[in-house]
């Protein structure tokens, strides 16, 4: 993958709540009191409105991309920006 930028946003209706995109991924991902996983921006504020995005920091691209493949619930996104185009989650062209 090149270093072109990308986001990723977590669809919560089919979340699990496995909670394993944070053990992977701690500073993306978190389980709300909800027990549902959220994205959360280098704010360290949960993006708690449906289809909210955060950027994928280059350092932690490879842990959000095993995050969407390791995922039960098959409910993690990640998008390039530029046309939001999905590389890597359940509608990504395989």
């Amino acid at each position: 993958m090149s270093s072109e930028e990308l986001e990723v946003w977590i669809d919560q209706e089919l979340c699990t709540g496995d909670g394993i995109c944070a053990q992977y991924a701690p500073n993306v991902f978190e389980l709300d009191i909800d027990g549902l996983a959220y994205v959360k921006g280098e704010d360290d504020e949960l993006r708690q409105a449906p289809g909210a995005a955060v950027p994928v920091p280059l350092t932690v691209l490879s842990d959000v991309v095993d995050s969407a493949k390791e995922c039960p619930g098959e409910c993690i996104h990640v998008r390039r920006l530029k046309d939001r185009v999905e590389v890597y989650g359940p509608d990504a062209a395989s």
